[in-house]
């Protein structure tokens, strides 16, 4: 097969992004104020992210289960087509004002979610090993499209849904549901990636399902780097991020400077993927992610050293953030999927996303706490403390007996 084959299901597989994309950014942009009314608690407007996060892990378990079992396409659609049916529910739940509906429909809109992340393993088998790195950061860079343009329309779809009878805060759902809905539809229609390699053939890019049990081995050291790599950016990430908002509004500032802090954030975890995807494949995913741990260790110190009121000083730390994150996932992934053989590597994977999506939850839950204990830049260090981690895993990873992709 040519290298030039794949690109065709690589299209298809970004434009779903592009339209799924859209429908991430409804749970983060009102969720928790969809529940405050609803439930008429501040107290319990962090539910969403709760419930988000467990249907995100439940998620990733299932669908990697389902795509080793039936093929990527199956697994990917019915995820997203899970998201939609989720995001119709919190609709319904809201013109309901039912808070019983409200729980397990945010729970099944998780698993939409899910499948966002998981595509990107998807996009690594698309294209030969030696291109792996530049496929995720393109499924990356594709659900950034829609994750930018859902927030915009936050207004657009709230007054469609005031005319349909709907709460206005439930408007972003509706566009959830029919981005999911058209992001399962182009997968189930369009995307027809090459078959799986027979037992005993060399593995063949745009795999849509793994080969029968074969000749290939798992390797574990890299597999365990690859997963330790993710889960501990994520970690650090999501509770300095989370605390951000909080740390800036205590010190006089206002939801417009802690919305621009974010929005440079939420850039910078995406946008420089495909300097990342090419880094990976240049000089290997094992330096990429030891570079992740630097990063990261750099945001933690310049927001353990910014003055409260400097907003650009935090502006930058965040910046650095989400770069780091960015190299973490990206070098986590090729290192993940090159672990693994065709015929154990998509439900590996999942599970391997389950640890993701609990550690985010771990980073929220637990950074609250320290933050009232020790202050911000107890929280900042520590998580940069526990960033320089990924450098010895990447260091592990490079030394795996099966070798990673370096020149």
């Amino acid at each position: 097969m040519s290298v030039a084959a794949p690109r065709r299901p690589l299209t298809v597989l970004v434009c779903a992004q592009v339209l799924s994309g859209a429908g991430l950014a409804a749970g983060i942009t009102v969720g928790a104020l969809l529940a405050e009314d609803l439930l008429g608690s501040t107290g319990l407007a962090g539910v969403p992210s709760a419930l988000f996060t467990g249907g995100a892990a439940l998620g990733a378990a299932a669908i990697g289960r389902l795509s080793q079992l039936r093929g990527r396409r199956l697994g990917l659609a019915l995820g997203y087509g899970a998201g939609a049916l989720g995001s119709l529910g919190v609709v319904a739940a809201a013109a309901l004002h039912s808070a019983l509906l409200l729980f397990p429909s945010l729970l099944v809109y998780g698993a939409g979610t899910a499948t966002n992340l998981m595509a990107r393993y998807a996009g690594a088998e698309l294209v030969p090993p030696e291109r792996r790195g530049r496929a995720v950061s393109t499924v990356l860079v594709a659900t950034t499209l829609g994750a930018v343009a859902g927030p915009n329309l936050v207004t657009v779809t709230g007054d469609l849904a005031v005319t349909w009878g709907v709460p206005r805060l439930a408007g972003p759902f509706l566009l959830a549901a029919a981005a999911f809905g058209a992001a399962a539809a182009v997968l189930a229609v369009r995307w027809r990636p090459a078959p799986p390699p027979a037992a005993g053939e060399p593995e063949r890019s745009g795999t849509n399902a793994p080969a029968p049990d074969g000749p290939g081995r798992v390797r574990r050291r890299a597999l365990a780097a690859g997963a330790a790599v993710m889960v501990l950016t994520q970690l650090v990430m999501i509770a300095l991020m989370t605390m951000t908002p909080v740390h800036l509004r205590a010190h006089g500032h206002g939801a417009q400077a802690a919305g621009l802090v974010i929005a440079l954030h939420v850039g910078a975890m995406f946008l420089p993927s495909p300097l990342t995807g090419a880094l990976v494949d240049r000089i290997g995913p094992h330096r990429v992610a030891a570079a992740s741990g630097v990063t990261l260790l750099g945001a933690g110190l310049l927001a353990t050293l910014a003055p409260p009121h400097s907003v650009p000083a935090l502006a930058v730390a965040l910046v650095l953030l989400g770069l780091g994150w960015n190299f973490g996932l990206v070098s986590g992934t090729a290192l993940v999927t090159d672990a693994l053989p065709p015929a154990r590597r998509a439900a590996t994977q999942g599970l391997v996303d389950v640890g993701i999506a609990l550690a985010g939850a771990t980073g929220g839950v637990a950074s609250g706490p320290v933050l009232a204990a020790g202050g911000f830049p107890v929280l900042a260090l520590t998580c940069g403390a526990l960033a320089l981690a990924v450098v010895p895993v990447a260091v592990l990873a490079a030394r795996d007996d099966g070798g990673t992709r370096c020149p």
